[in-house]
């Protein structure tokens, strides 16, 4: 399959730059694979369609304020130590690193992004606040470098001093303060991600209780969001690309609670990949890291819903939703989405597949 099969035409100002006011009032386009046609209607009544038996599969990582800024860090910077009062006059250029993923080996050595690439070289080091620095150690086929970072007192902590709320490039503003709690999910916990399971964005607890009501049950997973989720593919011919490996983790429960359900929804394509790594691994393998790419011709193992924001053309994400309801429905679904008017992307609507 040629990638330039998934595409289709959506104007700028269709693209969500700012969240709602209420998180549960977005539109939701439903669509019913096995009679071919879709509905307008909206997220408040998603707890309408769920039945006793079925497991709602929410992705609970918690997004990381991944975005730092820092500066070059020259040898007269580092001569007179981080703490003297002229340290900052000798600092270089503005540095920009997006947190990707901690190595297994050392929760101080990351994978990261950083701008300007060209000059970042390994051995470079970087100055963030005065208690946290970092060294690039390594770089990656693609550009990533690996920084091993210093710091005074708690990592996360000094991250969460300085760091910003990673917003898509497709959002064109810096972040605010109201984007720390809206891209963030309801039940997000494990810190990890480097963006949000936007799917679960439009959840409040209101919602989810009713669904409770409704007979659900809810189940969570962790699968931390990164290069795997949101980078390109690097190739037309779709079965040729390859997604970078995340981490996921299941407990044993949950996994007993999704293999008995009556069906089971899965919230967001991080939870549908959780869900059928799961199932292709015969549910021996609770915790480690997926690569599994979904496209047209994937049979889904154990996933019967699926709850989705509208996702970026030639995207993985948008392949995922192909395979589970055909390339020509999902299609002509987003463009009737387009002509209705619906909000694209992380702070967009929604589409439920039934």
């Amino acid at each position: 399959m040629d990638l330039s099969e998934f595409d289709y035409e959506l104007p700028e100002e269709r693209i969500a730059q700012q969240p709602l006011e209420d998180r549960a009032a977005s539109r939701m386009l439903v669509v019913y694979r096995k009679e071919q046609r879709w509905e307008d209607r909206q997220f408040r009544e998603f707890p309408s369609f769920v039945q006793p038996g079925d497991v709602i599969v929410l992705n609970n990582s918690k997004v990381l304020p991944a975005r730092l800024f820092g500066h070059r860090c020259g040898a007269r910077a580092l001569a007179i130590g981080r703490n003297h009062p002229k340290s900052r006059e000798y600092l270089g250029g503005r540095v920009e690193v997006l947190l990707l993923r901690a190595t297994k080996e050392d929760p101080l050595v990351w994978q990261v992004l950083v701008r300007p690439g060209r000059k970042l070289q390994i051995g470079e080091r970087i100055q963030f606040s005065q208690r946290l620095r970092a060294q690039i150690v390594g770089r990656g086929a693609y550009g990533e470098r690996t920084v091993r970072f210093e710091v005074e007192g708690d990592f996360f902590e000094a991250v969460n001093e300085v760091g910003h709320v990673p917003l898509p490039p497709y959002i064109h503003r810096p972040d605010t303060a109201q984007d720390q709690a809206r891209y963030q999910t309801v039940y997000a916990k494990n810190a990890g991600s480097v963006a949000a399971p936007t799917a679960g964005l439009h959840f409040t607890p209101e919602i989810l209780a009713e669904c409770e009501r409704a007979g659900a049950t809810l189940a969570e997973v962790t699968l931390h969001v990164g290069l795997g989720t949101f980078q390109p593919l690097r190739t037309q011919v779709v079965e040729q690309a390859k997604l970078h490996a995340e981490y996921y983790q299941v407990d044993s429960l949950t996994a007993q609670r999704i293999q008995s359900a009556r069906r089971v929804f899965g919230i967001g394509t991080t939870s549908v990949r959780t869900v059928e790594t799961l199932a292709a691994n015969g549910w021996r393998q609770l915790e480690g890291e997926t690569e599994l790419f979904i496209y047209p011709g994937y049979e889904y193992r154990r996933i019967d819903a699926l709850l989705t924001n509208f996702h970026l053309p030639q995207s993985s994400l948008l392949l995922l939703v192909c395979a589970f309801a055909g390339k020509d429905l999902i299609l002509a679904a987003y463009r009737h989405a387009v002509r209705a008017e619906y909000r694209f992307y992380s702070y967009g609507d929604c589409m439920l597949i039934l």
